[in-house]
């Protein structure tokens, strides 16, 4: 009898403790739906948007992606900062980019964002570029320019139509 009454001592002391480790559901991740992309060239607009499209393309990624963004062409001084733009992206190409990096483009003038990437891509090694993942947001005719101009390189190209 005194063994069974002090089994159910510990028994009874045990309750609280063995309560509290009740184990919680996993709480669902909450996603949002994608953002639209900006209809003015409004630039802080834009900004909010390319990240929206960056993060939701970043699995296979370990570094900070690359992101290069041309204002609209109606923007005072556009020509020095699409030249500045072409230069960076000529230079960060020709060190090389490794896999595991992402490259990101996209403007209010898509056309122009294009014509700097097929500019830029020229001079690449077919294959070079092999698990780099390049995002292109624009219309589906400039889409196709920047996939001709990117693929040979090796890339994993992604589309997302600006809309």
């Amino acid at each position: 009898m005194k063994i069974l009454t002090r089994l159910l001592v510990i028994a009874f002391l045990a309750l609280p403790f063995t309560a509290c480790k009740k184990e919680e559901a996993p709480k669902a991740e909450k996603v949002d739906a994608p953002l639209s992309a900006p209809k003015t060239a409004d630039t802080a607009a834009w900004r909010t948007y390319v990240t929206d499209v960056a993060k939701r393309n970043m699995d296979g990624i370990t570094n900070t992606p690359y992101v290069y963004f041309l204002p609209a062409e109606t923007t005072e001084g556009f020509g020095g900062q699409y030249e500045r733009q072409l230069e960076k992206l000529e230079a960060d190409l020709g060190r090389g980019i490794l896999g595991g990096n992402m490259l990101v483009f996209a403007s209010p003038s898509f056309t122009k964002e294009a014509e700097m990437i097929e500019t830029a891509f020229k001079p690449i090694p077919p294959g070079s570029m092999k698990d780099v993942k390049v995002v292109y947001i624009g219309t589906p005719i400039d889409g196709e320019r920047v996939k001709a101009a990117v693929t040979p390189a090796g890339v994993n190209y992604i589309f997302v139509e600006a809309k």
